[in-house]
């Protein structure tokens, strides 16, 4: 081999072969494209994902043009021309009976749902001090008119002596000290008389009051109606005040007179000028959406709410029915006035 051919072999071991890199280039490529394609895949479906979350949790405003209805218009809406208005079935007769004093319970005869009429016997608390003070107040009455008696007795016969002393001392047979005496013990005995009638008051006085506390250990109901809630139980101690914290009890029931509920509504400040007086009224109760009252407006409470621009507005209901219940929630849709 000549020079010149060694040269040109050295030349050519010096040339780059770019075949080689292209093709390891190209296999390392498709080595890498399934990860590539499945990473693109993964954050596709991320995207998608998060634009479906923030379509949910994100929903789209409502136009500017319609305003929205604040606290006080959703409780009064004017659909198809008439106004109308929720509430809630209340009783104007409602109470809560409890003692006048403090005692242990010794018996209710009142339950959930029993219909009691005024005066009916509800629960008893413990007498038995109260009646011994009630017989100590009646002795004493007796005391008294038993002194009351005995200084009439002794009254006339004093009077009956110093009459004796007098016309004794009229014929000169009785001195004047006699006659003093007498008269004097005549005086005393009138005071006496005077002061055991006072007595006796004051110890009848005591056994009226002492029978009266007596007769409060006695809870009797102050109106017909029905029992909603028994709140106390024989044996537990009931005060008109809860002195002993919650384990004292300060009602034995709640007595509601069904024949007073009526309807309250809120309705919105800027529709009021619509209800007045006697104007008809239908009225839905949630619970029996298929029964229609018939009801007409009582009064208009004459203040307004300042927080939710309401005035309250009460419903007299015309037809009575048994499933209408106190604290019912009901809808109610006043008449329109014929022009």
């Amino acid at each position: 081999m000549t020079s010149q051919d060694n040269r040109s072999a050295q030349l050519n071991s010096l040339k780059i072969d770019r075949s080689a890199p292209a093709k390891q280039y190209n296999n390392s490529w498709l080595s890498w494209r399934p990860l590539l394609v499945g990473l693109f895949v993964g954050l596709a479906g991320a995207s998608g994902a998060s634009l479906i979350f923030s379509s949910k949790t994100n929903p789209p405003s409502a136009p500017t043009a319609k305003p929205m209805l604040d606290a006080a218009s959703k409780s009064t809406q004017v659909s198809q021309g008439s106004l109308v208005a929720s509430g809630y079935v209340v009783a104007r007769r409602r109470a809560t009976v409890a003692a006048e004093i403090t005692g242990r319970v010794t018996q209710v005869l009142v339950e959930e749902g029993m219909h009691v009429r005024q005066g009916q016997l509800l629960a008893t608390l413990d007498a038995s001090l109260a009646g011994t003070d009630l017989k100590t107040q009646q002795s004493q009455v007796q005391s008294a008119l038993a002194a009351i008696n005995s200084t009439h007795a002794d009254l006339a016969d004093a009077e009956r002596i110093l009459a004796r002393t007098r016309t004794l001392a009229g014929n000169g047979y009785s001195s004047t000290a006699d006659l003093t005496r007498n008269g004097a013990r005549v005086t005393s005995l009138k005071a006496q008389l005077a002061q055991a009638e006072a007595g006796q008051r004051t110890a009848s006085s005591n056994a009226v009051r002492a029978r009266e506390v007596l007769g409060k250990h006695r809870i009797l109901a102050p109106f017909s109606g029905v029992v909603v809630d028994k709140n106390a139980q024989p044996g537990e101690i009931i005060s008109p005040a809860s002195a002993g914290g919650g384990f004292t009890r300060t009602g034995i029931c709640t007595i509601v007179d069904m024949n007073s509920l009526e309807i309250e509504v809120d309705v919105n400040e800027a529709f009021i000028g619509r209800v007045h007086d006697g104007q008809a009224v239908k009225a839905v109760l949630d619970a029996y959406p298929d029964l229609t009252i018939m009801a007409r407006v009582i009064a208009t409470v004459p203040t307004a709410n300042r927080d939710k621009a309401t005035v309250r507005v009460r419903i007299a209901i015309l037809d009575k029915d048994k499933r209408i219940l106190p604290d019912m929630a009901i809808k109610v849709s006043f008449a329109e006035e014929k022009s």
